[in-house]
C-alpha cells in the first residue's frame, strides 16, 4: 500500500479521535444553553436601542406610570414603581418612558406597541418636550380614537407625574411629522402637559446687549393689545376649562 495512503487513514482516525474527545463537551454546553433562557427579539432590540445606563448611581425614587386599568372605557391606571431618576430632565423623560414602553407585569394591560422604541427625547426652553418614536408606535397601535388616545394620554400623564418641567408634548414618528397616530388621532398638534410645569431658566443677555430681554418661559407669551379697544389680553396657547385639566387630550391644540 503506498505511504500517503497509511498518512491519510493516520489522519482519520486522529481525527476521529479528537472529535470522540470533544463530543461530551460539546453535548454539555448545549444541554446548559438549552436551560438557561432564551432572549426574547424584544429583549434583545432593547439591549441595543437603549443607550447606555448614564444614570448610574442615581438615587431611586418612586415613579408613577400609567397603563390601561383593564376596563373597557380606555382609561388609565397609575402604577408606582422603583426606577432611578435623574435630576436631569431629559434623562427622567426618558427613563420614564422607556419604562412604560417596556409595559407592565401584565401584558394585557399595554398602552404602547412592545416594539415601539424612543429614539430621541429633547425639551426646548419653553418648556415643549420632543418625543421621537420608532415607526412601530404608528404601525403597531390599534387603529381606533379609543386606543389612539389611550396610548397618547398615558405618555402625557406619565411626564406630567415625572418630569414636572415639561409643559406641551410634540410626537415625532422616525424624526418626521405625521398626520395621525394610527389613522384617527391628531399629531400634527402639540399636547398639553402640564399647564403649571416648572419653566426652564432663561438664557442670559450677552454682554453688552443693549436690547431689551425675550420674556422667559416663567412668564409666557408677550400680552397682546386689542386692535379695537387697545386693552390688553393674554396670548395663552390654550385656555383649560374643568373638561379640560391638565394631563388629558386637549380639544384644543397650539401647532409648533
Amino acid at each position: 500500500m503506498p505511504r500517503w495512503r497509511w498518512w491519510l487513514i493516520g489522519m482519520l482516525v486522529l481525527a476521529v479521535a479528537i472529535a470522540a474527545g470533544y463530543f461530551p463537551v460539546l453535548k454539555r454546553n448545549l444541554r446548559l444553553s438549552a436551560q438557561a433562557p432564551a432572549k426574547s427579539e424584544e429583549q434583545v432590540r432593547r439591549e441595543l436601542t437603549q443607550p447606555a445606563a448614564a444614570n448610574a448611581g442615581e438615587p431611586v425614587g418612586k415613579a408613577k406610570l400609567f397603563w390601561s386599568s383593564g376596563a373597557r372605557d380606555g382609561s388609565l391606571m397609575a402604577v408606582t414603581v422603583d426606577l432611578p431618576l435623574p435630576r436631569d430632565p431629559v434623562l427622567r423623560a426618558k427613563q420614564v418612558l422607556n419604562t412604560l414602553l417596556a409595559g407592565p407585569v401584565d401584558a394585557e394591560l399595554r398602552t404602547l406597541p412592545p416594539d415601539a422604541v424612543l429614539l430621541a427625547f429633547y425639551l426646548l426652553p419653553d418648556g415643549t418636550g420632543v418625543a421621537d418614536f420608532s415607526e412601530a408606535l404608528a404601525t403597531a397601535t390599534p387603529s381606533g380614537i379609543e386606543s389612539e388616545e389611550m396610548a397618547v394620554d398615558s405618555i402625557l400623564r406619565t411626564l406630567e407625574a415625572n418630569v414636572p418641567q415639561v409643559r406641551w408634548l410634540k410626537i415625532l414618528v422616525h424624526g418626521q411629522e405625521v398626520d395621525t397616530l394610527a389613522g384617527h388621532l391628531d399629531l400634527t398638534r402639540t399636547f398639553l402637559v402640564n399647564a403649571r410645569a416648572v419653566a426652564l431658566p432663561a438664557r442670559p443677555a450677552a454682554a453688552g446687549d443693549s436690547s431689551k430681554p425675550a420674556p422667559s418661559a416663567a412668564s409666557g407669551p408677550a400680552p397682546a393689545k386689542s386692535p379695537a379697544t387697545g386693552a390688553k389680553k393674554s396670548a395663552s396657547p390654550q385656555k383649560l376649562t374643568p373638561a379640560n385639566p391638565p394631563g388629558k387630550l386637549a380639544p384644543t391644540e397650539r401647532k409648533p
